[in-house]
């Protein structure tokens, strides 16, 4: 999430026209001015991706952002539970079109989806965060998606509808359940599928409620410690 709602794919406007390598070489260059960046290989289905991320989310803690609204740096760090989502998007159904990440991160989930064909539109509550999933998107798949500043306290009316929306550990607080059930409900398709992957946090139980009271159908499975939500706008849904 983030503050206010912005779009921040202007932001590259510069390197428009520079082929897929030197857009990622020029972005390397400017975010590693700013970060200590290491680069972590993970293996997702059959592959394996390299994702660059900030050497350490403590370094980036801020006492003045945490003072204003409790902010801490949790985008920089890689979640497991955003490598169990990466190797699930290929059970998504076809056809692969608009895809809605909420808190993308270092952007992990969305590179994966560009290099399986979804058309991705980023978001996250950190400038940062977008730009690393920028990096590792042009790293990943050669090219970039869209990416948004939002707030999921005011989500933005522009975003349109999508036929997949998914986020990686994203109910960590008591009120992000209900915010984001109120988030798949303004942004999924008629026919699209949710997929929301939780690590076991304190407060994720709230979820299903929060979806059926916005009229939502939830399915659940269990991978690991890991608990995979599927919603649909439809009782007919397959498994997670």
């Amino acid at each position: 999430m983030a503050r206010g709602e912005t779009n921040t794919t202007d932001a590259h406007s510069s390197t428009v026209d520079m082929p897929p390598v030197q857009k990622y070489q020029v972005l390397r260059r400017q975010l590693g001015r700013r970060f200590t960046i290491v680069a972590e290989t993970v293996t997702i289905g059959d592959t394996t991706v390299e994702i660059h991320r900030p050497r350490s989310a403590d370094e980036l803690i801020s006492p003045k952002d945490f003072e204003h609204d409790e902010r801490l740096p949790y985008w920089a760090e890689l979640w497991p539970s955003a490598l169990v989502l990466a190797a699930r998007l290929p059970a998504l159904p076809a056809p692969r079109a608009r895809l809605l990440e909420l808190g993308c991160g270092v952007g992990l989930v969305t590179a994966v989806a560009l290099r399986d064909g979804w058309d991705v539109v980023a978001t996250d509550y950190y400038a940062d965060a977008l730009e690393f999933t920028a990096l590792n998107s042009l790293g990943v798949a050669g090219r970039l998606p869209e990416t948004r500043l939002i707030d999921w306290r005011s989500l933005p009316d522009t975003l349109g509808q999508f036929d997949a929306v998914v986020g990686a550990d994203v109910l960590y607080e008591r009120a992000y359940s209900a915010l984001i059930a109120s988030a798949i409900t303004r942004t999924l398709a008629p026919d699209g599928v949710a997929v929301i992957v939780d690590p076991g946090r304190v407060h994720a139980p709230a979820f299903t409620p929060a979806c059926e009271t916005e009229g939502l159908a939830v399915s659940t499975e269990k991978h690991g410690g890991m608990t995979i939500y599927r919603v649909s706008r439809s009782s007919l849904l397959g498994p997670a």
